[in-house]
């Protein structure tokens, strides 16, 4: 009974944390288009040697710093949204969310193999990945329906749809 009245939750959160990892699989390769057209290259290689020398636990440190000078764009986004200027609000929290999601991958990019040195990080990394795979395996379904639905296969949402508009058509036609 608790678990099918949970179901919903445990698929909206499912459906939030497959945005935020294909935000990050379609950041990484734009970071990564970024960092080589401006003169970044020099500067995460900079950073993996400096990372190199740190203790697993100095690296975290750094994988979580790039991240706090975000907060306050994201506090100025709700601070918008509360004052009604929904364009504006919209715009710098997603702004902040891409610009985050960017940084950590790039951050992560550089400190991942000192990071894994941690066995607890590491079995924390091996969790995100198994609640990835869990979160798309709950989707799926969902996701094959709407598709389903769109593509209108003969029974799916747009071939009732156009049914019902033709049906109408047909009825305004005769009226006349």
């Amino acid at each position: 009974m608790l678990r099918r009245l949970l179901q919903p939750v445990w698929v909206l959160l499912a459906i939030i944390f497959l945005i935020e990892a294909w935000l990050w699989d379609h950041l990484e390769p734009i970071v990564a288009r970024v960092v080589a057209a401006i003169p970044l290259a020099r500067f995460k290689q900079w950073l993996t040697e400096r990372v190199d020398a740190l203790s697993p636990a100095m690296t975290l440190i750094v994988f979580a710093v790039p991240i706090i000078p975000l907060f306050p764009l994201k506090l100025v986004g709700l601070w918008l949204l509360t004052h009604e200027y929904w364009f504006s609000a919209a715009f710098t929290i997603l702004f902040a969310k891409l610009l985050g999601v960017g940084v950590t991958a790039f951050v992560f990019d550089v400190t991942r193999d000192k990071l894994l040195e941690m066995v607890w990080f590491e079995r924390l990394y091996e969790l995100v990945l198994r609640l990835r795979a869990k979160a798309a395996e709950l989707v799926d379904p969902i996701k094959r329906r709407i598709k389903e639905l769109i593509t209108g296969n003969g029974e799916g949402w747009s071939s009732r749809t156009l049914r019902l508009i033709q049906r109408f058509r047909k009825s305004v036609h005769e009226a006349r």
